[in-house]
């Protein structure tokens, strides 16, 4: 059987699906990249916010086309899958098999029994998640991590240290649809790295809904600190960051390891989400305005040359025009080098989705655009900086032209930040590291030579 996946949503997600098609090439099926040639052809829904529930929904009924040709068997999976079980078997009875989290145990099992007409139907019914999910999510075996495909290329690989998340921000749906935070053990991880390590990846990516919690549920510890020492010794990787870290967990052993540990990038992903302490309240954050501000002063005085990314979000039920105006004050003075913004969606079963005082979607989408005009001048002004420095680039591609290779900079996150072009002036190989000259920037992106 040739089978065709579609990987939706986060990184997290996507490691779901590596897992997912190690299990089936180890069974003997064939993987493909064109879904007009595939028997079967899976797709792992996102179900985080409406735009993504709306992308899986449409990703859904564009493979069901499929079906029309070659494609015999249509398989989702994945958070949308979790859910919305019912609504979806209802919604799209173009799909044979629904493969919920709880059920990934059986994930090889069902696709066979579908193959071989033994499929039962499953009548349950599910319903509606109306509070937290005590017991976590089971985790893969570590046969299936060790046994993943990896779809991210040649460079690097995330490298996925806990499932679920504990923290119940009041907007999210993750704690629903995930359960509560759970570790993988350190012997497992630094397993598995020294595993992609020998298959000759360079860059280790760290990640998990909170990476600062990383440990506390096993050692009673938060080890996230520990863990990158641990990966910085193992042969052949030359670069470890991390993401997805909670302000309130970044310690002073974990801001240390970072500067002084070489094979880890300067560079730190904290969610802020606001700065507003009457938001941040509602969104049932951990942290505040101070604490914030004083790890960012914290982070920015003992790591020379670090760089900061941060998520916001507008338009949370409540936030008042001086809410939103300290808001953009703060990411005007502050400066992140890399931000992301989205505004707030109404997510049905979420406490803040009871909240009275929505705002409204106009409201919303003003104050993004209002964000991300500031933020894209900041920017240029921190790209602009660079100009004239060298910098250590990962060559990872080439234009079409051939002009120019394509490389990230170790402040420079796959398919979240910009990238480097670099003038093609000798031959370069794919997965190599060098050193560039920075010659212009453009609004995101990084020019050099070198």
């Amino acid at each position: 059987m040739k089978v065709g996946f579609v990987s939706l949503g986060c990184s997290k997600n996507l490691v779901d699906t590596e897992i997912a098609i190690g299990i089936l090439k180890e069974h003997g099926m064939e993987i493909i990249n064109n879904p007009e040639e595939a028997d079967i052809i899976i797709v792992n829904t996102c179900g985080f916010i409406d735009p993504a529930k709306e992308e899986a929904i449409n990703t859904i009924l564009e493979m069901a086309e499929y079906k029309k040709k070659k494609c015999k068997y249509l398989i989702a999976m994945g958070c949308l899958v979790q859910r919305y079980t019912d609504d979806l078997k209802k919604a799209l009875p173009e799909v044979d098999l629904w493969i919920r989290l709880d059920n990934y145990e059986e994930f090889y099992t069902s696709i066979k029994n579908l193959i071989d007409g033994k499929m039962i139907q499953d009548n349950k019914k599910y319903g509606e998640i109306k509070s937290y999910p005590k017991e976590a999510l089971p985790l893969p075996s570590q046969a299936e991590f060790l046994n993943r495909e990896l779809t991210t290329g040649e460079n690097f690989a995330y490298l996925k240290i806990g499932e679920g998340c504990s923290n119940r921000c009041t907007y999210c749906a993750i704690p629903f649809i995930r359960g509560p935070f759970v570790s993988r053990t350190e012997e497992d991880v630094i397993d598995e790295a020294k595993l992609l390590a020998k298959k000759g990846i360079k860059e280790l990516i760290v990640i998990a809904q909170d990476t600062t919690k990383y440990g506390l549920d096993l050692y009673n510890e938060p080890r996230l600190a520990h863990l990158l020492k641990e990966l910085c010794r193992i042969d052949g990787i030359e670069w470890i960051r991390f993401l997805y870290s909670y302000p309130e967990g970044i310690t002073d052993e974990l801001i240390d390891v970072v500067k002084n540990e070489n094979k880890i990038c300067k560079y730190f992903d904290i969610p802020i989400q606001h700065i507003s302490n009457s938001v941040l309240k509602r969104m049932n954050r951990k942290t505040n305005k101070k604490n914030i501000e004083e790890v960012i002063k914290k982070i920015r005085e003992n790591v020379p040359n670090v760089i900061i990314r941060t998520t916001i979000m507008v338009g949370f039920p409540g936030e008042t025009v001086q809410d939103f105006d300290e808001l953009y004050e703060f990411i005007k003075n502050t400066k992140f080098e890399n931000l992301g913004a989205f505004t707030y969606s109404k997510e049905e079963g979420t406490p803040a989705g009871r909240l009275n005082d929505q705002i409204h979607p106009m409201t919303k989408k003003a104050r993004y655009r209002k964000i991300m005009e500031v933020q894209q001048k900041v920017s240029e002004e921190n790209l602009k900086k660079l100009i004239g420095k060298e910098e250590k680039v990962l060559i990872e591609g080439i234009t079409f032209d051939e002009k120019y290779y394509v490389g990230r900079t170790e402040f420079q996150v796959p398919d979240i930040d910009g990238i480097t072009y670099i003038k093609n002036v000798k031959e370069l190989e794919i997965g190599e590291f060098v050193n560039c000259k920075i010659t212009d920037s453009k609004e995101y992106d990084l020019v050099g030579e070198l």
